[in-house]
């Protein structure tokens, strides 16, 4: 007799567990989103946002760069371990930090301290569609990104001057992200190149440019401006950051 009652009340209990470990998953998924249920039933366009990460000159706090284009929004990231598939979207849950300003804006950033270095990759909405970075990989334990503006020569002897660099330690730098701004972090041209040489502003040896006011405006004499580059990797990890100040002294 005992064992009739017995038998429904087990089926109702595990009835019961099954369906609160539902629930309980289903609130999982919305408090912490894989990057696979963003994207389902989204229009995606992949590598498609320009982003890249340094470890600061603290390493224990990495910058997550990116450039956010006109009209972008709801900006976001979601971090992955390093030694997750990288393109499985599965591995990604979302990230969370404020956006910090970089150049007046026309960059922005996430500061972010990871206890162990990991893949992250950045999306924004543009136009209706989610639109994702490369997969970026953190690097800040085993190639913290060094800080050798001596690396940086400066000619300024013309409104056009001439940047050349060398490389640090690391040596697998594929391309040279640089700027030239004001002494109040105003933009004046962003631009990207293979070689370590770039002229301002002569694009032959550009190959992106995201300069938005195109012709930027001209150098002034005797007037002090500044220089940034990041050297990056295939996995666009920052591998040297270097900022040289400069004065134009037409001779």
């Amino acid at each position: 007799m005992c064992r009739n009652y017995l038998v429904p009340c087990i089926v109702l209990l595990l009835v019961s567990c099954s369906s609160d470990l539902d629930r309980l998953n289903a609130l999982s998924d919305e408090l912490e989103p894989t990057l696979a249920t963003v994207v389902a039933g989204r229009e995606v366009v992949l590598d498609n946002v320009i982003a890249c990460a340094a470890s600061n000159e603290d390493p224990s706090v990495v910058s997550v760069f990116l450039y956010p284009r006109e009209g972008a929004t709801d900006i976001g990231f979601y971090q992955a371990d390093a030694a997750a598939d990288k393109n499985d979207f599965t591995n990604y849950t979302q990230g969370n930090a404020e956006l910090v300003d970089v150049f007046n804006g026309f960059l922005l950033k996430y500061e972010i301290s990871p206890e162990q270095e990991q893949w992250v990759i950045v999306s924004f909405e543009e136009e209706g569609q989610l639109h994702l970075s490369n997969p970026i990989r953190l690097k800040q334990l085993t190639k913290p990104t060094e800080y050798l503006n001596e690396n940086v020569d400066v000619d300024a002897n013309s409104i056009m001057p001439t940047f050349r660099w060398e490389d640090g330690t690391f040596d697998d730098s594929i391309i040279y992200f640089h700027v030239v701004s004001d002494t109040a972090d105003n933009l004046f041209s962003g631009t990207y190149t293979f070689e370590r040489r770039f002229q301002y502003y002569n694009l032959d040896n550009v190959v992106l440019n995201i300069t938005e006011v195109v012709p930027p405006p001209a150098l002034q004499d005797n007037t002090e401006y500044n220089f940034t580059l990041l050297a990056v990797s295939e996995d666009n990890w920052v591998n040297l950051l270097a900022e040289r100040p400069f004065t134009i002294e037409v001779r």
